[in-house]
């Protein structure tokens, strides 16, 4: 089987909560989402999502993906779509970097697969341990009263782990933090995520004034090397994500003892495939694991909260339920949420059923051949 067709949809998904605002001031007003649909030539099909936070979080923006993929899309077409380790492969010899531009494909690839051999995604990528995972709610920086308002709502909405947001300020931040912990119970998980904008002096006052609060640190240096330098100082776990951008730089990081656990978004590393070999190295040292993506809506969250129900329960830290953030939506899948838990879709693949109506005309088309139609037996058996 061969790829036949690929197709490539624009999305704009924006935020129900109004402006997302992270460190350093940069805000987003929602996803500005890419689709990609892979069909083959027997007519099969699978489908990805590559969202990026604006064009200030990671090394990645929409229109980038988008140019990328009119590169990459039309050398793909002939491929072996079952061969995806291969064609990841081929992705990198034909275009150096921008592992973002890639990831949506990748993800489509592995959607057929599972659909051709009516699995769901946790089972092809290591087999599903129990059947739901841990949600966390991020908390966008506002003024402390604010913050610790929004966390009781998420509270009250079932959330039972939130990512605090600071970054900038220091004593701005160690009251939002204080406002935050103080409002909500005891038992509530906090981690206080920086996205890598603070200097290593920043870093040891907050640690220093917020020795006797419970929370985790994540990512609060944007180098490696700074990360390192307050490892000493940090007495409480110490989570990287933006850090983690290969394989390499975590075996880096495990070979120096800098990390209790790490954040895999797929996006950042190119896709389903490269962030499942950061994954199993992350279990084989028993690190903690978290992994979701920089943004995007129901195809997105089927994606890595699949591969997150295939990672050992006792290593799971969290993930997000994107889908939940935007006002619009791109397929039908069954996520069941509950008691700050979501089941990811059971079906083949990525469970979903893509509402193409809602994806509007295509950006553009590559591969003009005709490509055959399933029987209507084998759609019905692809949608169970």
């Amino acid at each position: 089987m061969t790829i036949a067709r690929i197709t490539v949809y624009r999305q704009w998904q924006p935020f129900r909560d109004g402006t997302y605002r992270c460190s350093g001031g940069r805000s987003a007003e929602g996803f500005d989402s890419t689709v990609v649909k892979i069909e083959a030539d027997d007519g099969a099909a699978g489908w990805g999502e590559m969202a990026p936070l604006g064009s200030f979080y990671d090394p990645a923006f929409a229109e980038g993906a988008r140019a990328a993929l009119r590169e990459l899309a039309p050398q793909l077409i002939g491929a072996d779509d079952m061969g995806i380790e291969a064609l990841n492969r081929r992705m990198d010899l034909l275009l150096n970097g921008h592992p973002y531009a890639k990831a949506a494909l990748d993800m489509a690839l592995w959607d057929l697969a599972g659909r051709r051999s009516g699995l769901p995604l946790a089972a092809l990528t290591g087999g599903a341990d129990g059947t739901s995972v841990p949600l966390y709610r991020s908390l966008a920086q506002e003024a402390p009263d604010a913050m610790a308002r929004r966390a009781t709502k998420y509270l009250a909405e079932g959330y039972r782990r939130l990512q605090v947001k600071i970054g900038l300020d220091v004593d701005e931040d160690i009251a939002r933090l204080e406002a935050v912990r103080g409002a909500v119970p005891s038992g509530t998980v906090l981690f206080c995520d920086a996205n890598g904008s603070w200097g290593t002096a920043e870093t040891r006052r907050f640690l220093m004034a917020t020795r006797n609060l419970d929370y985790t640190l994540e990512q609060p240096c944007a180098t490696y090397e700074e990360n390192l330098a307050i490892r000493r100082a940090c007495e409480r776990p110490l989570v990287l994500d933006e850090t983690i951008d290969g394989a390499g730089v975590l075996l880096r990081a495990l070979a120096d003892g800098l990390v209790d656990g790490i954040t895999i978004k797929l996006a950042r590393v190119g896709g389903i495939t490269k962030a499942k070999l950061i994954r199993d190295i992350a279990i084989a040292r028993n690190l903690k694991i978290t992994i979701e993506d920089t943004g995007g809506a129901e195809i997105d969250t089927a994606a890595y909260s699949g591969l997150m129900l295939s990672t050992p329960e006792t290593l799971r830290q969290h993930t997000v339920d994107f889908h939940n953030w935007v006002t619009v939506s791109n397929a039908r899948a069954n996520f069941r949420i509950a008691d700050g838990r979501m089941t990811p879709p059971a079906g083949p693949g990525l469970g979903i059923e893509v509402d193409e109506t809602a994806l509007g005309e295509p950006v553009f088309v590559a591969g003009a051949g005709r490509v055959s139609r399933p029987s209507r037996r084998r759609a019905r058996a692809s949608a169970r």
